[in-house]
């Protein structure tokens, strides 16, 4: 047997953890790392200030990092309910001890006398300096500056959050039940049928039945009372922690350091783009795509197989970016479903870049959710070597059979090349640190690379390389793929209203507490910013699962499309495979995570720097602009089901 087979058959637990062969693991890891923080502070108190400091700040957030960052993602992707149950233990126990970090004044006071002492400070390069300033940020907003009886105040109210979002977040996920006898008897067979009710876990908004489309619309976002209280509370608690911190609200805390810094810049960028398109809403329903377009779902997926599209990713990250993908067959217990994949990521000169976990398929009890979560990051170690980062990509897509591939829809096939522009970020990183490596940026800049991917995806130069017949390889017919592309025109302006009205929302719910319900605050942000009327007992809000992950960022997406749509037509929409413009894209944004200014990055791949990247993306060069630069539907318009990116 030769040395790779032992390795293989060497029995390791989840990612090549050795503690997590059982659920058992999760206390055992973060009890390692617990005391391994322990020392750290220890260390980062007694040390005099320096470069040292900042490194062991970065060991700390690494050491929690790793257990809490792959608790995140096991306690929604594991088939198991007691690594789930385990894992969302192992997440608050780890949550909470953060929280008492950020309001640690002896912690605070060593990287505050590094920051204070100018000589030390000029000996740092820029990396370790920035780093410094935004962990100091984190303590800021953590109220390290309030008296003791404060601080613990504040770490009262994270804690009570931590609770508060995981309850909410899988109540929204929680499908809605009805007897059986209170639907036609002709569309039952339509849902998912348990004993003598009926459950309903979507919307069924493809359905070309209305009535199948009413019913699971009415009783899908029928009011919960409890999950309602829960909403009601998470509000408070965020305004609560917010002023108890020096803030307005809590959305003034959630936006400083993002690019827009205000909410009162988010409203202004949100009524901008109302104030464009209001003549678009008569093509709202995605018919009128498939009508006049005939985007049939079954006429393209024969060309969309899996395997096609990942060999379209690869072929387009290798001319793009010299980087490629190899199939790694993992050890015994590294995975946690005998379907997930592991793809090693090289550099065609740099060598291995890390590693990304695909869990693409469909099955029990797993979320129908596309989401990218990183596991480990990257980051210089102490010995000189890279920490290579580890991340997974969740999507939800039907499992091959005996005869046929895994064929993707068109949506599907968009929704893989943007989870994998999160993959490419977290994979092209190499930032010193990981506090600030991939996706660990400002959240209205960490989605530029993903929906920036949307553009190849519907791109027909880079469509037709890849676009095959599973049986007979025949490319995509250029009357198909016409059709793709230009379909794409229709309805993007009434997909974006959706999404100014979600944006809105959010703002709204984290702005000054209104005195009235979610549901009233509901109603009026649909009628100003959406215009389609309320519908009597439903609740959407508390399907609002971005509201946990995005609280008070939401627009992120929005100005997200705004860049990544000036920088496909400024540096790809001509040529998509241009390499000296990919390894620019990678040097100027890729590379820097979090450690450089968003605006900076921007500025600093674009072929007109003078100007301003947002005023650029919004229509600079005329009122159409922002228009003909989004007619990709903006992505998560699924958040009206039960869709959560992470």
């Amino acid at each position: 047997m030769n040395g790779k087979l032992q390795h293989q058959n060497f029995k390791r637990g989840l990612f090549g953890v050795p503690e997590l062969s059982s659920p058992a693991g999760f206390k055992v890891a973060q009890q390692k790392a617990l005391r391994k923080t322990e020392l750290l502070v220890a260390t980062a108190c007694s040390n005099p200030p320096g470069a040292l400091t900042v490194e062991t700040f970065d060991q700390l957030s690494d050491s929690l990092c790793k257990v809490a960052d792959l608790a995140d993602f096991v306690k929604v992707g594991h088939p198991d309910p007691a690594f789930r149950k385990a894992a969302e233990k192992a997440c608050i126990n780890i949550g909470t001890a953060v929280e008492k970090l950020n309001t640690n004044v002896d912690l605070c006071m060593s990287l505050k006398k590094l920051l204070e002492n100018k000589e030390v400070l000029e000996t740092l390069d820029p990396d370790t300096r920035k780093v410094a300033e935004l962990l100091m940020f984190d303590f800021e907003i953590s109220g390290v500056h309030l008296d003791e009886s404060k601080r613990g105040k504040a770490v009262s109210l994270n804690v009570n959050l931590l609770d508060l979002n995981n309850e909410f977040l899988n109540g929204s996920l929680l499908p809605n039940r009805i007897e059986k006898k209170a639907l036609p008897e002709h569309i039952r067979h339509l849902f998912s049928i348990d004993g003598k009710s009926i459950q309903i876990g979507s919307l069924h908004a493809d359905s070309p039945n209305e009535l199948v489309r009413e019913a699971a619309y009415k009783i899908f976002l029928y009011p919960n009372s409890s999950l309602l209280h829960c909403l009601d509370d998470l509000l408070a608690c965020r305004n609560e922690l917010a002023k108890l911190v020096g803030y307005e609200t809590f959305a003034h805390r959630a936006l400083k350091r993002t690019m827009v810094e205000t909410p009162e810049t988010v409203m202004k960028f949100l009524e901008l783009l109302t104030d464009l398109m209001p003549w678009d809403h008569p093509y709202f329903s995605s018919a009128v795509r498939t009508a006049r377009y005939n985007i049939d779902s079954s006429l393209y997926s024969p060309y969309f197989s899996l395997g096609a599209c990942m060999g379209g990713l690869n072929m387009l990250f290798s001319q793009l970016l010299g980087v490629s993908f190899q199939n790694e067959q993992p050890m015994a217990g590294e995975v946690w479903s005998e379907d997930v994949r592991k793809l090693a990521v090289f550099h065609e000169t740099e060598g291995l870049l890390g590693y990304i976990y695909c869990d693409f398929f469909r099955r029990p009890d797993k979320p129908h959710q596309d989401c990218h979560f990183t596991i480990q990051g990257g980051r210089l170690k102490e010995d000189g070597e890279y920490q290579h980062p580890l991340v997974v990509l969740m999507l939800s897509l039907p499992p091959p059979t005996h005869s046929t591939p895994t064929l993707l829809t068109p949506g599907m096939m968009e929704n893989l090349f943007h989870e994998m522009g999160h993959a490419m970020h977290s994979m092209l990183g190499r930032t010193r640190y990981q506090h600030v490596t991939g996706t660990r940026c400002s959240t209205d800049f960490a989605e530029v690379p993903s929906v920036l991917m949307e553009f190849f995806a519907t791109d027909h130069q880079v469509v037709r390389k890849f676009a095959r017949h599973y049986q007979t390889g025949q490319p995509l017919p250029k009357t198909l793929l016409s059709c793709l592309c230009e379909s794409k025109r229709i309805c993007g302006a009434a997909d974006t209203q959706l999404q100014i009205f979600y944006a809105a929302l959010d703002q709204v719910y984290h702005g000054k507490p209104q005195n009235r319900s979610t549901t009233d605050i509901l109603k009026e942000m649909q009628e100003k910013f959406y215009g389609l009327p309320y519908v009597p007992n439903t609740a959407w809000q508390l399907r609002f699962s971005h509201l946990i992950g995005y609280g008070a960022k939401y627009y992120s997406y929005l100005m997200s499309r705004a860049i990544a749509s000036m920088i496909w037509r400024q540096c790809f929409q001509k040529d998509p495979f241009n390499r000296e413009m990919g390894e620019r894209y990678r040097r100027e944004m890729l590379a820097h995570g979090g450690i450089k200014e968003p605006m900076l990055m921007v500025q600093g791949i674009r072929l007109c720097p003078s100007l301003h990247p947002v005023e650029g993306a919004l229509g600079v060069w005329g009122p159409g602009s922002f228009v003909k630069g989004c007619q990709v539907p903006v992505r998560p318009k699924q958040e009206l089901g039960s869709h959560c990116q992470q």
